[in-house]
């Protein structure tokens, strides 16, 4: 099912012909497999579709251009184009909508994705990286939409840096730069705001990328003229197009049935952005979408007879047989044979993956019956186990779910009894969820020798004339030697290059480096991130930096659905180490004192999220996770720049271990934790605290993900038997998550005398200036008053109430 890589031009006649049978053969299996797949839907054999149906000629048209080495980021509906590289078969693409938990069976997620996503392995078993040279690639989809522009971004300047950037390894990666990252989208999801700043972005960096846009004149059941000023994409785009005097994109527009047009058209914008690295946008209009956007509802209810009269005369795949049968290419006869050959082994294909999606559950299902069978027979409660026997097998077609369910349900009705048949069912119960539950939960993490948890503590060292530093020269130096230590390493951001970012932490890496390895951007979070996914997808080692941690808000949804699931949604096929370097907590007003880590912790699972106290601790991070080939948010202190450190005499090499916290007073008392800005008030107020006589023992963090690996908090509890948790994030923010961590996970609950609690922020954003930071956030007095309490409540006689 694999293309030539042979172009229509300089080839022989029947060359040609076998290229456009093979075309027409991938447009109809194509469309065979959208149309069966929508009735398995309807069926209930499938949860959900959404299928490329009248997608077809242009995406036969970007495989023929599509090279080996090249990568895509598109969207659902682009099943053609994967068939055409054969990277999609139509067992394979049932598998999808099945949702088969064998990657060999369903390669695009394991089933973890719904259909219509699709990703190619850029990893081996063991989580090597393949020579991604020598295939075409595709970055794993997100359903969102436009969500897979910013990525687009990062894959193409990768070619960039791989051509001009000197003695950088391109060994698996790249040949030259000459690779092209290819966008698809459809023409309503060009009205997100992820759009227009990737292809504003792509315009500026000049990189060989190729924007594709299926235009069917609506999104969902809206029409384009309420999506697109003017209804039409590439016109409003017409000020990017290059000229003599001024950079820009090539754009180009070509009709979607037309064949000769798009390949013409494809093949001469891989020509532009492969050698010249000018970014084209392709605009393919007078497409269709015979079925309409999903099987969630009918296009009848909101198209005109008209235009459905229209769609069914100007269907891609009809055109293309017309065409076919004009140029005398193929008879009539020959024509009809072929798709009815096609019908059959699509069919026969969808019989075969329903066969083998059901085959496991089946077999299990035989043993559950006789399981239950056996356990009935020995138990007072009988005819309830017999009930939910013959339940089951009336499922003739039984999901894990059914047999999970009816399992443990049964497990209930032998309460108190011991019988060996009890025994059997409950370790099959067992056996059974600890080999399912991994199917839909592993790889949230890496899994493999490279997790960062497996990277070895070293610990920074000092010498006796080791000097008192501002943090941001601890910071900047660090940066030097990694920079110099990982030719892949790169850094980009707002004020990042020219400046060294706004807190000088890497002042002059610019001028050493050159402008592609440290480097500014535009005002332009979401890309940002997005340029560090693509970089990253293609074996560079990318520093995106966030200015502020409050305007990591903006680039948010990228970091949630696109970085931080890859590794769990591809099942370990592909990864991106990209680090997020930014700087947050106490400083002044609403959008510059940033602390929202209960959201963060919370939306950014698959990540790791670091809090280091200070400039040293940053740094050790930093040394960390670049021994590592995973994605991490570090937030470095705000108002801890120009605080002075001893520079350690190992800079870039000393190495902060994550998920681990670090004890910086130990105590008798009472536990208290923190992280970042707020952990220096705690351990001023711990000095105080001793004079009223209260020995508190202090926590710092570290790691907010993971946390505490090692459970060293509940070893802290089982001495102190008290736990306050200092947070400047709101109420039931990251204090809550820590509490959970520390009650649940650790048990530290069995070892309290008194009530865990937690001090947090105000409700609201904090207010400006000092006297809005002392009143928004906790401060020593809060502090020292809150343990006071606690203390109080113990032992009232020796701490009397103080308010």
């Amino acid at each position: 099912m694999k293309p030539e890589s042979s172009t229509s031009s300089d080839i022989s006649f029947d060359d040609f012909q076998s290229q456009i049978i093979k075309d027409y053969q991938i447009a109809v299996t194509s469309r065979e497999c959208s149309l069966l797949g929508r009735r398995e839907v309807l069926s209930g054999k499938a949860k959900f579709g959404i299928f490329g149906d009248g997608k077809e000629l242009p995406q036969l048209a970007m495989a023929r251009a599509f090279e080996d080495g090249d990568f895509r980021s598109g969207y659902y509906r682009d099943q053609t184009f994967m068939m055409a590289l054969g990277y999609l078969s139509p067992k394979e693409f049932f598998h999808g909508l099945y949702a088969t938990t064998d990657i060999q069976k369903e390669p695009m997620s394991a089933g973890r994705q719904m259909g219509g996503h699709f990703t190619t392995h850029s990893l081996d078993e063991n989580g090597e990286w393949k020579d991604l040279t020598k295939q075409k690639n595709s970055s794993a989809d997100i359903s969102c939409t436009a969500g897979q522009m910013p990525r687009l971004l990062g894959l193409a300047q990768a070619s960039k840096i791989y051509r001009n950037v000197k003695d950088i390894d391109q060994t698996n990666f790249s040949n030259n730069g000459n690779e092209v990252a290819w966008g698809t989208i459809g023409n309503a999801s060009t009205s997100e705001g992820h759009f227009f700043e990737t292809i504003n972005a792509a315009g500026v960096l000049q990189v060989p990328l190729i924007m594709c846009i299926w235009d069917d004149a609506y999104g969902i059941s809206v029409p384009a003229e309420f999506h697109t000023t003017k209804g039409d994409i590439s016109e409003i785009l017409k000020g990017l197009q290059r000229d003599d005097k001024n950079e820009g994109y090539e754009i180009l527009k070509v009709k979607g049935w037309d064949y000769t047009a798009l390949i013409h058209a494809f093949e001469n914008a891989s020509e532009i952005a492969r050698e010249s690295h000018v970014p084209v946008l392709i605009h393919v209009t007078e497409l269709t979408q015979p079925q309409g956007h999903s099987t969630s509802g009918s296009h009848e209810r909101y198209k005109s007879e008209e235009r459905l009269i229209w769609e069914r005369e100007n269907d891609c795949n009809k055109k293309f047989r017309a065409w076919i049968l004009e140029n005398n290419i193929c008879t009539e006869q020959d024509l009809k044979s072929l798709e009815r050959e096609i019908k059959q082994t699509v069919r026969a294909a969808k019989k075969e993956a329903w066969i083998e999606f059901l085959k496991p559950h089946l077999n299990e299902k035989n043993q559950l019956v006789q399981l239950l069978e056996n356990a009935a027979e020995k138990s007072a409660n009988q005819n309830f186990i017999a009930k939910i026997k013959n339940d089951l097998i009336a499922i003739e077609e039984p999901l894990k779910k059914d047999l999970a369910s009816k399992s443990r349900k049964a497990l209930r009705y032998l309460l108190g009894e011991t019988t060996p048949e009890k025994l059997q069912l409950q370790q099959w119960v067992e056996n059974f969820l600890d080999s399912a539950q991994p199917k839909y939960s592993s790889h949230l993490y890496s899994e493999q020798n490279t997790n960062v948890l497996g990277v070895e503590a070293n610990p920074p060292e000092y010498t006796e004339d080791s000097e008192q530093v501002d943090g941001r020269i601890i910071l900047r130096d660090n940066f030097d030697k990694l920079f110099e230590k990982y030719p892949k390493a790169l850094v980009f951001g707002e004020d990042t290059g020219n400046i060294g970012d706004v807190n000088q932490g890497l002042e002059g890496l610019q001028k050493k480096y050159g402008p592609y390895r440290v480097a500014d951007t535009g005002i332009r979070e979401t890309t940002i991130i997005g340029q560090g996914i693509g970089l990253a997808l293609r074996g560079l080692r990318p520093i995106a930096e966030i200015q502020y941690l409050d305007y990591i808000m903006y680039a948010l949804q990228t970091l949630s659905d696109d970085l931080a699931t890859l590794m769990y949604r591809t099942v370990g096929k592909q990864k991106a180490p990209l680090i997020v370097r930014t700087r947050g907590h106490r400083l002044e007003g609403i959008w510059h004192s940033g602390s929202q880590m209960g959201g963060l912790v919370h939306l950014l699972r698959g990540m790791y999220i670091l809090v280091p106290r200070n400039m040293t601790q940053a740094a050790g991070f930093y040394n960390t996770l670049m021994k590592s080939d995973e994605p991490a948010l570090v937030i470095e202190s705000l108002n801890g720049y120009r605080l002075k450190e001893k520079k350690p005499s190992n800079l870039g090499e000393f190495r902060v271990p994550v998920g681990k916290v670090e004890t910086l007073k130990e105590g008798t008392d009472i536990t208290l934790l923190s992280y970042g800005s707020t952990l220096r008030i705690v351990e001023k107020v711990a000095k105080e605290l001793l004079e009223v006589g209260i020995d508190a023992e202090v926590i710092d963090a570290q790691s907010l993900l993971p946390f505490d690996v090692s459970h060293d908090v509940v070893k802290s509890l089982k001495k102190t038997n008290r736990l306050l948790i200092i947070d400047e994030d709101v109420p039931g923010g990251c204090s809550a998550y820590l509490l959970q961590e520390i009650l649940e996970k650790q048990g530290g609950y069995n070892f309290l005398d008194s009530a865990p609690q937690t001090l947090t922020a105000k409700a609201h954003r904090p207010a400006y200036a000092s006297d809005g930071d002392y009143f928004s956030k906790p401060n020593a007095e809060d502090i020292f008053e809150k343990v006071y309490a606690i203390m109080n409540e113990t032992d009232p006689i020796s701490f009397p109430k103080l308010i």
